[in-house]
């Protein structure tokens, strides 16, 4: 069952991946334009506000998916049953405090937007703010279901429901606007879907896995175990808020236009789709790689895995990176405008700095197995701090570019740090690693620049030539890839994958 959850969740991973980032690149304009420039800018500030108390979540999610995965393996059912109603007792506490902090931050809006929203836009902020803690009081101990899930390594119920969500939640948004619904209806309809979502999860949980939550008796050191682990998830949270959110309001406290914030908040969510297309792999690996560490697999089958895993995940990376190098100013124009023609710069360069750490979330994988995630953790924390302070510094002079490379360049001095750990720390051989990935960057790279300067002639902002541009560079790279990169595996991967779409169509 183990192998056709993971097939199936990588599967349906990447129909929610295709399915979010087409309905998402259909919808963002119809949104910009039912909503305006200025009105989207708020409403992305004040997600990115809640996206900040996200952290308090305190990495418990990814804590329940490895502590879960680690009972199983040991068929500890007991120590589970204990463990979960731990993890609930935390997150009764985590709710309690983000209602608090919710409640104080509501009352100092004023403070921190005020002196550059007008009334009605404050008002706005503030109904918005009030119901995403709602939102979020609920969603976080809810997530701990969606762990459980993971942790049992039954991937494909929740993203059945997930699809279903995403299909539901567009439809919704698509009719409120039509019939002149604001930012504030968008929120409230988001909340709606969260606490559908959580209620299906909780389904699964209870019913098709039949999990006990029971506290035999309180555990000050599982406690303490526990938070010992989640707290540098947490870290890693507070990073990916720091790097990508906190910029929005670093942008807006300098510029005081929410159009700039807009403009950016494209930039990053282009990225984050780009982070997407890793995630449906990468996300169901933490329970296999909790299994290997349990079994005592050797450094070599570490490796072999890491590498697996990564060139996997670079061969899709690379392919995105490409197509978007060719045709992603084009575009951006069709997308959402030339007013937001800046994005294209603030992605490619988002990419760039996501490349490396996309590719290797399996060694972080192994790290949350082994419980060896502090150097990660203040290693990633100090960059990130210094990155987003030379992107402000930057910011004065360059405006959301200058925040980009601030924020990218410490990203690639991260990747330096924790090459240097995993070869000499976790016992992973980053030396053959980075031979057997070396093929994939060098055909790659060779094969954008070409492409990029070849069609550099054909005219911009065209269909036409954008869609020449796209169906030239896949078929180039399919064919330099199948003749100088793939190895036998993922050759085997590719063909089966087509024998299985083919089979379909004859019998349909």
């Amino acid at each position: 069952m183990s192998t056709n959850q993971i097939k199936g969740g990588v599967l349906l991973s990447y129909v929610i991946i295709f399915l979010t980032n087409g309905i998402g690149l259909v919808l963002t304009p119809f949104i910009i334009r039912s909503l305006g420039a200025s009105e989207y800018g708020l409403y992305t500030m004040i997600g990115a506000l809640i996206g900040y108390m996200t952290v308090l979540d305190f990495g418990l999610n990814s804590t329940i998916v490895r502590f879960v995965a680690k009972y199983r393996a040991e068929n500890d059912e007991k120590g589970q049953e204990n463990f979960l109603a731990h993890s609930f007792i935390m997150y009764g506490l985590i709710a309690l405090v983000v209602v608090l902090v919710g409640i104080g931050l509501y009352f100092n809006l004023d403070t921190i937007y005020g002196d550059d929203l007008s009334t009605e836009a404050m008002y706005k902020a503030k109904v918005m703010f009030a119901i995403l803690i709602f939102n979020l009081a609920f969603s976080l101990p809810g997530g701990a279901f969606n762990g459980i899930c993971s942790g049992y390594e039954e991937f494909i119920l929740p993203r059945i429901a997930n699809i279903t969500r995403y299909i539901l939640r567009s439809a919704l948004v698509v009719a409120i606007l039509l019939y002149g619904g604001d930012s504030i209806s968008l929120v409230v309809i988001d909340t709606i879907m969260n606490l559908l979502i959580v209620g299906v999860n909780t389904y699964i949980v209870f019913k098709k896995l039949h999990v006990t939550i029971r506290l035999h008796k309180f555990e000050g050191a599982l406690l303490k175990h526990m938070l010992g682990y989640s707290i540098w998830i947490f870290v890693f949270a507070l990073v990916h808020q720091l790097r990508w959110q906190f910029g929005q309001f670093i942008l807006f406290e300098i510029t005081s236009s929410t159009v700039v914030v807009a403009v950016y908040a494209v930039g990053t969510t282009l990225g984050n789709y780009f982070a997407n297309f890793s995630s449906a792999i990468s996300s169901v690996f933490l329970p296999r790689a909790m299994q290997m560490i349990t079994a005592s697999a050797s450094s070599k089958e570490l490796t072999d895995m890491f590498i697996k895993v990564s060139r996997i995940v670079l061969i899709i990376l690379l392919y995105v990176l490409g197509g978007f190098v060719l045709v992603g100013e084009d575009f951006i124009y069709f997308w959402v405008g030339n007013d937001f023609s800046e994005a294209y710069s603030y992605t490619i360069l988002i990419m760039l700095g996501l490349l490396l750490i996309l590719s290797q979330t399996f060694a972080l994988n192994i790290m949350e197995a082994k419980n060896k995630l502090k150097f990660r953790g203040i290693t990633i924390l100090i960059l990130t701090v210094l990155g987003v302070v030379s992107g402000a510094i930057l910011a004065k002079y360059y405006g959301g570019l200058g925040m980009i490379i601030g924020t990218v360049i410490f990203m690639l001095l991260e990747r330096l740090a924790i090459t240097w750990y995993c070869h000499n720390r976790l016992g992973l051989e980053m030396i053959r690693y980075y031979k057997e990935l070396s093929s994939l960057f060098l055909v790659s790279f060779l094969l954008i620049v070409a492409a990029y300067y070849g069609f550099d002639y054909l005219p911009k902002q065209s269909v036409g030539y954008a869609l020449i541009k796209g169906v030239v560079f896949t078929i180039c790279y399919g064919v330099l890839f199948s003749m100088l990169v793939l190895n036998s595996y993922e050759k085997s991967l590719w063909s089966n994958s087509l024998s299985k779409v083919k089979n379909k169509f004859r019998r349909s």
